[in-house]
């Protein structure tokens, strides 16, 4: 009897052995089995692990339950740790940032400490200490193995286009790449460039075109289709804020083209303007109007081939390189050969006082048809630098605004005016001042009739007098 109890229970424990010495063989076996099919990526990982070590939890993730599956290599302890709730028990076996990562816990006994590699990453990318990266126009310094970034407003706004294209505004938005990196201030401080109007110009009584007031106004015209060859392109501002030098020495070079029937037809040189109107001159960093307009009448000014834009517009070193003097008899005469050797012609023209249009657009449309282009002041916001194509209109709020100079050019009785833009100063090559690939070919549209961002509040033109030593 006794013997057959001993039976009984040897072979209890030996059956207990044997299922024990089954379960780790199984687990020996699916623990192989995992590693087979995962050797590549651990092989893959083996040396990022080396320098992350630490990050284990990190990066394969957290697991709820225990799962033999959640496991990786401890290379410190030469062991396997885990990454799942059961590992919590009182004999860890938890990879060494279960906790910080899993639970966002910061606190680690001393000895249990994760290692991170000092620095910070960005997408994937690992940066050292001190490290400085760009972000459109904000930078951002690894310090701390965190990253510290300025809080500028950009001059591109994705979610700005994005909400433009999304609405029914009559038209559409593009993201350009000249305008990247910039801050909105600086679109505004380095692109536009005009002073307000001062109160001489805003007190100026308002002239009506010649034409009757019965006159049919055609459905579409074009300065350069009536007058080709006698209009101009705008010049390249580049990164000079004197749009109230560009769009005055343009208008006043279409004004004399036209009025002397095609007998001068150089484009007139803003630099000089820039470079020697020198009372209250603030050069590429704005100015006004009034100032311009006064020299072009007083000094005058030589064509844009004599006297080019300098290639640093903004050097302290650009002064005035030549003037004008008159002659007793009403001409003034070039003191001076050109700054451009190649140019021989130093012909000064001038003009007659400015003179202030109607805002009505009836009257704008009337002089522009019958005198040629204007020039008109404008509320830039921040949405017009992203304008590509359509009728414009101001869609945003809340922004900085800035003045800008503009030629009107065409117009069409459809609600809108074909305008020039070169108030927009910036690119290196096209004619147009933020070049040819902004805007509709360098144009735009804006809604007329409305006063839209202040175009029609006003208007000057002024009549052209070309006048030269070698003239009767």
């Amino acid at each position: 009897m006794w013997t057959g109890y001993k039976i009984l229970i040897l072979s209890y424990f030996t059956t207990e052995i044997w299922m024990e010495k089954q379960y780790f063989s199984q687990r020996e076996v699916d623990l192989g089995a995992y590693f087979a099919r995962n050797h590549n990526m651990l092989e893959g990982t083996r040396f990022k692990r080396a320098i992350f070590q630490g990050q284990y939890c990190r990066n394969f993730g957290c697991c709820e339950d225990r799962d033999d599956g959640c496991v990786t290599q401890f290379y410190e302890a030469n062991a396997l740790c885990y990454c799942d709730k059961f590992c919590e028990r009182e004999n860890s076996d938890c990879c060494p940032d279960y906790k910080s990562f899993c639970h966002e816990e910061k606190e680690w006994p001393a000895h249990t400490q994760p290692w991170y590699p000092e620095g910070c990453f960005r997408d994937g990318h690992h940066y050292d200490e001190g490290s400085v990266i760009k972000e459109n126009c904000n930078s951002c310094t690894c310090s701390g193995q965190q990253w510290k970034c300025s809080q500028h407003v950009c001059l591109v706004r994705p979610e700005l286009i994005e909400n433009i294209n999304k609405g029914d505004y009559g038209w559409t938005a593009q993201n350009y790449s000249q305008f990247w990196g910039m801050t909105l201030e600086d679109g505004f401080k380095h692109r536009l460039g005009t002073l307000p109007p001062s109160s001489t110009l805003l007190s100026m009584n308002e002239m009506t075109a010649s034409l009757p007031a019965t006159t049919d106004l055609p459905e579409i015209f074009v300065s350069s289709y009536k007058w080709p060859g006698w209009t101009h392109d705008p010049l390249d501002q580049k990164n000079c804020a004197a749009s109230w030098a560009f769009s005055t020495a343009s208008v006043a070079a279409d004004r004399i083209a036209i009025q002397s029937e095609g007998r001068y037809t150089a484009n007139l040189s803003p630099q000089n303007l820039i470079s020697c109107c020198a009372k209250n001159r603030h050069g590429c960093n704005s100015g006004s109007i009034d100032r311009a307009w006064w020299y072009l009448r007083k000094r005058g000014l030589v064509s844009h081939a004599c006297y080019p834009l300098f290639k640093d517009q903004n050097a302290t070193n650009n002064g005035c390189a030549m003037a004008s003097r008159s002659d007793g008899r009403g001409k003034r005469h070039a003191t001076k050969p050109c700054p451009n050797s190649i140019e021989k012609s130093n012909r000064i023209y001038q003009c007659s006082p400015p003179y202030r249009v109607s805002s009505n657009e009836t009257e704008i449309m009337k002089e522009i048809m019958q005198n040629g282009p204007v020039q008109a002041i404008m509320q830039v916001h921040e949405d017009f630098f992203h304008y590509k194509t359509g009728i414009y209109r101001h869609v945003t709020s809340n922004f900085l605004k800035n003045l800008h100079l503009i030629l009107l050019e065409n117009k069409t009785k459809t609600k809108n005016i074909m305008i020039l833009n070169f108030f927009i100063f910036f690119l290196q090559i096209a004619a147009n001042s933020w070049g040819k690939s902004w805007g509709e070919n360098g144009y735009f549209r804006i809604l007329r009739g409305v006063n839209e961002s202040d175009i029609e509040k006003l208007i000057i033109a002024a009549w052209g007098q070309p006048t030269s030593s070698d003239e009767p």
